[in-house]
């Protein structure tokens, strides 16, 4: 197994939940580490937010350019098994990695009931993976601008207990790098599952924007706050 290095920042003198974010191909752990004070979280926050930098692989999709990735892909803009196999291993590789750090926390007194996985493209496809999977569910999973992989055979690697966890799902309508349509057809899919789960579009690309990133401000809070 993968250990994961990360960048921490902390609100409050005694965190008493976790935020753990993943970030997407080719970037690293600090990439949302400045979007921490624009959440706009209130004053009495105690919150540990962990940025963790995925491992450095080939990436098929990108001529086999080694760079920070959680698991390869073998061509972009389609996620049909049929047609482009997922890394399904390299997914399970790096849930398990992600499943340590939150042990760790876990071991400083944190349990899963308060803590969220967030991610952004391939990130979030890592936090709907290993937050419907766990084997107990966390405060809440949010992905951004991504996608449920492993979606025809997930069902047998699902905790049902997770379905009781909250789901934030957001998505640019513009986006050319995870088209909007596979976005909304996961959070429909999850939803089908009896997820529930909570749906954000927005004007933009492959990004974040600010009305984003003040809902999930929101959205944290009223799961740990």
């Amino acid at each position: 197994m993968v250990d994961l290095t990360f960048e921490t920042t902390e609100l409050g003198s005694q965190p008493n939940a976790t935020v753990i974010w993943l970030h997407g191909l080719g970037a690293d752990g600090f990439d949302f580490l400045p979007i921490v004070p624009q959440l706009g979280l209130p004053d009495n926050a105690n919150i540990r937010f962990i940025f963790p930098h995925a491992p450095t692989m080939p990436v098929t999709a990108n001529g086999g350019y080694i760079m920070p990735a959680w698991y390869d892909l073998y061509s972009l803009g389609t996620r049909d098994p049929e047609t482009d196999p997922q890394d399904e291993a390299g997914i399970k590789q790096s849930a398990a990695a992600i499943l340590e750090l939150i042990t760790q926390e876990n071991a400083r007194g944190i349990s899963n009931e308060r803590i969220i996985l967030i991610g952004f493209s391939q990130g979030a496809a890592m936090s709907l993976y290993t937050g419907l999977t766990i084997a107990k569910p966390l405060a809440g999973i949010a992905a951004l601008s991504g996608y449920l992989p492993l979606h025809t055979t997930i069902d047998k690697d699902i905790n049902p207990a997770s379905k009781n966890t909250p789901i934030f799902m957001a998505h640019g309508i513009q986006d050319p790098v995870v088209m909007y349509e596979y976005g909304k057809d996961s959070a429909e899919f999850l939803k089908n599952l009896g997820y529930q789960v909570e749906w954000h579009e927005y004007p933009m690309e492959h990004s974040v924007c600010p009305d984003e990133i003040h809902s999930i401000g929101q959205w944290i809070s009223s799961r740990l706050i």
